[in-house]
Parts: structure tokens; sequence; C-alpha cells
């Protein structure tokens, strides 16, 4: 209907109930996933492993509450599975004998490989979870969204608060503090990632995709006008006034 939003869907209103009542399994206790067939099929799993682009993902281990993260070789339709498990949408998915979740419970994303295994400087995040809300959430539906939101959120922060501290050390060293001191943090986020609501993550209508699409490159367009001249120069992301703002 135009909305960007499920909110008024009966059947996105019965998903939602069901969830919160019953677990994935209880409803889906053969552990179907339409992802497994959609990742073997479409993602080259091989040249993945040889490539020279490190890749990292990140899936939260359930008995402990850490993150393991993911290389190239170690990539499996599996791991981008549970990089993606949602506790109330599906049951963990078990790799290596241990049950894992979404990878945004313990980094979103984990900057440490970043840092610990990179040539360049530069940090580039893409935001696509608001870190403030202007309004306070009352109804249940909106105080969990917002829970989500500052658990997925809360990982990062803590992250950059390290690195914007480290900076202003006045000797961090020669190891992995210097690097954290010296990486350049850019951040490119649209205006208008406050205005979708969490179901609309779950809308697959093409033209809905399309406008996602067409909205980042706007924005990284933008981003470019701006700050293009700044790259492998300077940070353009002011970390203190992101972590210290009221």
């Amino acid at each position: 209907m135009g909305q960007r939003a499920l909110d008024n869907s009966p059947m996105f209103q019965v998903a939602e109930m069901a969830s919160r009542i019953f677990s994935p399994h209880d409803l889906n206790p053969l552990d179907n996933n339409p992802l497994l067939p959609i990742l073997t099929e479409t993602v080259d799993f091989e040249s993945l492993a040889a490539s020279p682009i490190k890749l990292f993902i990140t899936a939260t281990n359930v008995r402990t509450g850490s993150g393991r993260v993911f290389r190239n070789a170690e990539i499996t339709p599996r791991v981008l599975m549970a990089s993606a498990c949602l506790p109330t949408l599906f049951k963990a998915v078990e790799i290596d004998g241990e049950s894992y979740w979404d990878g945004g419970y313990s980094g979103n994303p984990t900057m440490t490989p970043l840092v610990r295994e990179r040539d360049s400087q530069d940090t580039m995040l893409m935001q696509i979870n608001p870190v403030e809300r202007p309004c306070i959430p009352r109804s249940a539906r909106d105080i969990m969204i917002r829970l989500n939101e500052v658990s997925f959120n809360a990982p990062l922060l803590k992250e950059l608060r390290m690195r914007s501290l480290l900076q202003q050390a006045a000797d961090p060293g020669t190891g992995e503090g210097a690097k954290w001191a010296h990486m350049r943090v850019h951040r490119i986020a649209t205006e208008r990632v406050p205005e979708l609501k969490s179901s609309s993550k779950l809308i697959t209508e093409w033209r809905f995709l399309c406008g996602l699409r067409d909205e980042g490159r706007r924005t990284a367009g933008l981003f470019m006008e701006a700050h293009g001249g700044n790259l492998g120069k300077r940070s353009t992301l002011d970390l203190d006034a992101l972590l210290d703002a009221p």
C-alpha cells in the first residue's frame, strides 16, 4: 500500500503474535529455511574462498554469547544463515557442533578484524539501523523494536568509543592500539532510515527493493560530493560528537 511497512497486514500481525508465544522449534520442527537453496544456487563459494578481497562474517555463539568471525574460506551457506538468524524466527544454526544466532548481538559489525587484518587506514560504515529515535516508544511492538536497535548498535558504539579514546591517548603505542588510533572512520547513512519501520525488513517487493538500492546510491553520491576529497586523509565521522551526544 506504499507505506513501506507491514504493520497493518493481518498476516504479519498473526505471525508476529505467534512468534511471541511459540518458538521456531514449535512452528518449524523440520527446520526448513528457504534461504539455504537460494544461497547454494547463487553464491560461488569456491571463488569467494580464493578471493583477494577479505570478507568477515560474524555470528553469535548461543552457548557462550561471544561472536565468532568467519573468513573467506570458512564461509558456507550455513555460515550466512547463522549470521542472519533471528532467534524468534529461525532455529539456531549449528556449525562445528556449536549453535549460532545473528552476529549483530555480538558485533554489528565486528571491527577488530578490519583493524588487525587490513592494510587500509580508512573504514567506511554503511548504517542501516538508526542510532537515535526522536520519540519514546509506548506500544509493546515499538518497545521491542527499539530494544533490538539498541542491542544491535551497542557493540559497534563500544568499539568506536575505544577507537576515540585511543586517538586521544598521548601515546597509543606501536601495536594494535596504534592501528585503532590511526584508523580514519567514515559513515554513509540516509536520513530516511528512521522512517522505515522494523517490519519493512520483511518486504520483498521488487519496487521496494529497487527503492532502497536507489536511495543507497543517492546517499553514497552525496557523501562523495561532500567528503570524497577527505578519503585517505582524515576521518569524516565525528566520533566524539556521536558518542558524547546527550
